[in-house]
């Protein structure tokens, strides 16, 4: 007994002649007789009452038999749709890789436009450095890298998604809070709180030590952003971290932010993902939208942040040599 057998005769059945279940299942009238026949010689048994002509009636066997084919072909049918839905679903599922930084800070603008206009679609998101991102995007088992200071390589498309800034950040407290300029000399009997060893800020901090002569020296490495801010607020040490990261502690005045003369601040943020590759449609309408939103910060914005850190530590400094004077 095979499938096609029994489409045939349940078209038999339900179209109420050999004919018209020829027309249905797109065979000749002939085919159908021969696979009904054949059905009736496997079991032995008559399924249909041909006695009268024109009209194909069920024999006892024939009903027994019909119940169960429609039951077969129905599951047969529901299969093969929740295989192809179940493999939609795979298709619509969007990967992203991004920084840990950017998925606190800067993830959710993107996610939050994207998601309101497909949420059928799901994300995983994979947080690693940009070492570790590019790896994956070019192996495929990413779709996008969110990541900072991508390069502009011939292998990879990419999209500037926004600008922020890496700072040094203390405590208020500080001694180096209180300095109108902060040179890399400064730094070099401080305790740095810093990232693995593959971070790009990291590597920034090296090269500038580097630049300077300078041994570099971390205090303490390997570790998130969120507990760099928390040393660095318990004053355990100074941190190195894009100024995103840091706004709330700013503006409760938890933190200070500066920028450090000789280690480069800027920290561009872009959307790659690979060239001349099939990408997936969530992969694609994701890129798409991305590249329609305004997220990033201005250089009045900027200005302003800069101006309003140049207050907290001007205000640091009257208040230390009011206390020095008493």
């Amino acid at each position: 007994m095979e499938f096609q057998q029994l489409e045939m005769f349940a078209a038999v059945v339900e179209e109420g002649g050999v004919g018209r279940a020829a027309e249905r299942v797109f065979r000749t009238a002939a085919a159908v007789s021969i696979a009904l026949t054949k059905l009736e010689e496997e079991f032995g048994v008559k399924f249909l009452d041909r006695s009268d002509r024109s009209r194909t009636q069920l024999t006892q066997p024939g009903k027994l038999l019909y119940s169960y084919a429609r039951r077969i072909l129905d599951l047969r049918q529901e299969a093969s749709s929740a295989i192809r839905d179940g493999a939609h679903r795979r298709r619509e599922i969007l990967r992203l890789g991004t920084h840990e930084s950017t998925s606190l800070y800067l993830l959710l603008s993107l996610l939050r436009p994207f998601n309101a206009a497909h949420s059928d679609i799901k994300t995983e998101i994979i947080c690693g450095n940009s070492e570790r991102l590019l790896t994956a995007l070019s192996n495929q088992t990413i779709d996008l890298a969110l990541i900072g200071d991508a390069e502009d390589e011939p292998n990879y498309q990419r999209h500037l998604i926004a600008r922020d800034s890496l700072v040094l950040i203390t405590n208020p407290n500080h001694r180096l809070a209180s300095l109108k300029e902060v040179e890399v000399p400064d730094l070099a009997n401080e305790c740095l709180i810093v990232q693995s060893s593959r971070s790009k800020l990291r590597q920034r901090l090296a090269e500038a030590f580097a630049q300077n002569e300078i041994r570099f020296r971390p205090g303490v490495e390997n570790i998130a952003i969120e507990t760099i801010k928390l040393m660095v607020i318990e004053n355990f040490g100074v941190g190195f971290v894009p100024r995103m990261c840091v706004q709330e502690e700013l503006k409760r005045d938890e933190l200070v932010a500066m920028s450090v003369n000789g280690v480069r601040s800027d920290w561009d943020l872009w959307l790659v993902r690979l060239k001349g590759e099939r990408h997936s449609p969530a992969a694609r309408t994701f890129f798409d939208l991305a590249a329609t939103l305004n997220i990033s910060r201005t250089p009045t914005s900027q200005q302003r942040s800069e101006a309003t850190s140049a207050r907290q530590r001007q205000k640091l400094r009257e208040q230390r040599n009011r206390a020095i004077r008493c």
